[in-house]
């Protein structure tokens, strides 16, 4: 078992994995929340861990930044690993004024400017949607958490700083806020047959400028981090 980007062995990860971008807050997400939480992986410091949390087993691994990085490590996750459910937990800009900081975002779809899809050949533009039941099920933990979320679409973006400037153009259709990994997370759990669901806590936003500082990006997202830590619990049963 492993590969040349993660060498956990098999059995170490668990049905469901909670995949921040960062690997500061998959460490404290598995020191914060998890019991007896092992180290699993730490190849390139994307720290992979897993341990238990309402007594049942979940794992925690970073994606880095990007559609690339999310691919290589979802994919393996999801083909190699066993790994049936991956909830993506990061930051996302806003994209219109009604989202506010630590607002919390639901992805039902993803838009993006990468070219990812290109590899499946398909004769057209792929459609990335969130599993129903995934999404389905963290509506309804965040509105028992007094958490009403906002879903609807996200664009991932290659581009971080934009020269071109027309980034808001997606918000004419309707794209609630940016971030750069669900469109890839998304291509390869409908390639592979699983599920996946982006959950995305604003930390800035693109329209007014207000942003949250680097320490509460990897620590504050608590509403967030317990709304995909339960979804894990209840995915377990099913």
């Amino acid at each position: 078992m492993g590969t040349p980007h993660n060498n956990a062995p098999e059995g170490a990860f668990a049905k469901t994995v909670l995949m921040p971008g960062d690997p500061l807050r998959a460490k404290f997400i598995a020191e914060t929340f998890l019991e007896d939480a092992v180290l699993v992986n730490n190849v390139r410091g994307v720290q992979g861990y897993t341990g238990t949390y309402k007594g049942v087993k979940v794992s925690v691994m970073a994606s880095g930044m990007g559609c690339p990085s999310m691919a290589i490590y979802s994919h393996e996750l999801f083909h190699f690993f066993g790994v049936e459910n991956i909830l993506r937990i990061g930051s996302a800009g806003a994209m219109t004024e009604k989202l506010q900081l630590q607002d919390i975002v639901m992805a039902q779809g993803v838009c993006s400017d990468s070219n990812y899809a290109h590899q499946f050949g398909l004769p057209g533009n792929f459609a990335a949607i969130a599993n129903f039941e995934l999404l389905e099920t963290a509506v309804a933990v965040a509105r028992e958490k007094g958490v009403e979320p906002n879903v609807g679409s996200l664009l991932s973006s290659d581009i971080f700083y934009n020269k071109a400037g027309d980034t808001l153009k997606w918000a004419e259709m309707g794209v609630l806020a940016a971030e750069m990994e669900s469109y890839a997370l998304y291509c390869n759990a409908a390639e592979a047959g699983k599920r996946a669901l982006a959950i995305c806590t604003i930390s800035d936003s693109i329209v007014t400028g207000a942003e949250l500082s680097t320490e509460d990006r990897q620590t504050s997202f608590r509403n967030m981090m317990e709304i995909a830590l339960e979804v894990a619990v209840r995915m377990d049963a099913k």
